[in-house]
């Protein structure tokens, strides 16, 4: 991979997680793990949870960065113990930040999808990658210092892959603690599971999200509380929709949703060709993930009869409402939100072209609202 080229640990646009040193919003999940470490119950599996975008791999290179950069103590020493640490911090300073920041600490092994024979990436991590760490633990274990493993994600480990980590964190080698983030445990195998400890992080609060967004680099958009609603409190989702264009693309969404069932297909059809320009994979790719969201909103609607706030676009409340007044119709917008995303997702795996693919969903949509009056 270019060095231009995110990796699979790495959300576009935004810097790397080991480059992340602040984490906003998950205080209670490190100050579960800090009064682990400070009891001596520090268990050598953990698993970060929670949903993307949040913080599970800048937590998990802040312990990392931690626990590689505060030796263990031995004894109480001539002046007695030192005072338990607070916080994760470590200076940026210390020679295992720069080691870290420069992808050369000795005691540290990251585990993400890598590349197969043909040089592109692969879509899960294989018993190979896993493998690997055999060797890391053969190196690393003459200093007798700890070592640390981030696998990001654990929910991309195949079969083989994963009763191979199994077996690791069976019989873990000594002073290692293994980092395991997982957007979607249910994924992993109970036994894995239940061999390590959880971490599970939150959506961030609005007043979280913009400390987050300024430290990737990215500006908080003037639309503040649209873009709370889309991202639900993920940082990666928030610098995915900004630099991709999401409050645009959701905004044209709602007011071709606000002509239904008519519908502009002036509109329609703009928006279908912008989905089908040449090097415009990712902006399709969030077109259909916006499509999803705003069924799921039209149906949590219906079923609550209020539309969820804050709003995500001009005139979205009015417009779910209009179209979605009860609980019948909110029924009605989940099924055709499950056929469509169906439909969607074959179209891509046959590489139907995109323009016709969005057509087709938003005529489905058209139906639906033609049904629901």
């Amino acid at each position: 991979m270019s060095d231009d080229t995110p990796t699979p640990d790495q959300a576009p646009g935004a810097p790397h997680p080991r480059e992340t040193l602040r984490l906003f919003g998950q205080d209670a999940a490190e100050q579960a793990f800090l009064s682990a470490y400070t009891s001596e119950r520090l268990h050598h599996g953990w698993l970060i949870t929670g949903p993307r975008g949040v913080g599970k791999a800048t937590l998990a290179w802040r312990i990392a960065r931690f626990l590689l950069a505060t030796p263990p103590t031995e004894d109480d020493g001539l002046f007695g113990a030192p005072p338990p640490p607070d916080s994760l911090e470590i200076d940026p300073e210390h020679p295992v930040a720069h080691r870290i920041q420069a992808g050369a600490e000795p005691g540290l092994a990251a585990i993400t999808r890598s590349l197969n024979d043909q040089g592109r990436l692969r879509n899960e991590i294989v018993v190979d990658d896993i493998r690997k760490l055999g060797k890391f633990f053969g190196l690393s274990s003459t200093d007798g210092g700890r070592r640390v493993v981030i696998v990001d994600a654990a929910d991309e480990m195949n079969v083989s892959a994963a009763n191979a980590l199994l077996k690791m964190l069976e019989e873990p080698p000594a002073r290692t603690t293994l980092l395991l983030i997982s957007h979607q445990p249910s994924r992993l195998l109970p036994t894995i599971r239940s061999r390590c400890r959880t971490l599970r992080l939150s959506p961030l609060g609005s007043e979280n999200m913009e400390p987050a967004l300024m430290q990737t680099g990215t500006e908080m958009p003037g639309q503040a509380d649209h873009l709370a609603a889309l991202a639900a409190g993920s940082v990666g989702d928030a610098v995915r929709l900004i630099n991709l264009g999401g409050l645009e693309i959701y905004a044209e969404l709602i007011a071709i949703l606000g002509t239904l069932p008519r519908m502009d297909r002036q509109r329609t059809l703009a928006l279908a060709e912008a989905a089908a320009q040449r090097g415009a994979a990712e902006r399709f790719e969030l077109l259909l993930t916006l499509i999803d969201v705003a069924l799921s909103r039209l149906a949590l609607t219906g079923a609550t009869g209020a539309a969820p706030m804050p709003e995500a676009a001009p005139n979205e409340a009015e417009t779910l409402a209009r179209l979605s007044a009860s609980p019948q119709q909110a029924r009605k917008w989940a099924e055709v939100a499950a056929v469509i995303t169906a439909r969607a997702r074959h179209g891509q795996a046959v590489n139907l072209d995109p323009a016709a693919l969005v057509l087709d969903t938003v005529f489905k949509i058209q139906e639906t609202a033609g049904q629901s009056r």
